[in-house]
């Protein structure tokens, strides 16, 4: 019987190499660990709308969809339409219709490390402080925001394609001691 060439050989290690990672890649958590340990177990939008001075300055972990966007200075204020998430962090529709878990909530990101594909995630899950910021007012030609939606200072995005593929990443990069309106520092005061 003949024996497998070097090359072969080579190639099927190789092979093998690229097989190993793509199936770990398809293995990465929605959400780093790091992200996970500071978040609050279980928020949901229901919760958060029903008690929000019990969550704010703290972390929490969403679904959504993008429905609308404002700009303000060096930030975009990121209109969201609620996906409940499942134990993986992956967004989804809503399948109870509860009317609270389908609504709306802010997301405050800097513009300049926002990922230029944004506009084309499906579904995105996110990871924010509840702020004590007040939305923006509403916009009439728009007829979304109703005023008084949550509003997440964003820590990290991560944007979804059809099926469970990711297409960005987007991960604030300020240490928050130095942010002008960090939650925390505000509710010590």
């Amino acid at each position: 019987m003949r024996q497998p060439s070097i090359r072969t050989r080579s190639l099927s290690a190789v092979f093998m190499v690229c097989i190993t990672v793509a199936g770990l890649w398809g293995c990465a958590p929605a959400v780093p660990s790091r992200y996970i340990k500071q978040a609050e177990p279980g928020v949901t939008l229901t919760a958060l709308k029903a008690r929000p001075a019990a969550y704010r300055g703290k972390t929490v972990i969403l679904g959504g969809v993008i429905v609308e966007q404002r700009q303000e200075a060096s930030r975009i204020w990121l209109l969201m339409k609620n996906r409940p998430i499942d134990a993986d962090y992956v967004p989804h529709l809503d399948a109870t219709l509860i009317p609270s878990e389908s609504a709306l909530y802010w997301v405050i990101v800097e513009q300049d490390s926002l990922p230029k594909h944004y506009r084309e995630w499906a579904r995105v899950t996110v990871v924010g402080w509840v702020s004590d910021m007040k939305p923006p007012k509403p916009d009439p030609a728009h007829d979304r925001s109703q005023g008084g939606e949550p509003v997440l200072d964003g820590l990290y995005l991560k944007g979804w394609g059809s099926g469970d593929q990711h297409i960005d990443v987007w991960e604030d990069r300020q240490d928050p001691n130095y942010i002008q309106s960090n939650p925390i520092g505000e509710l010590r005061q």
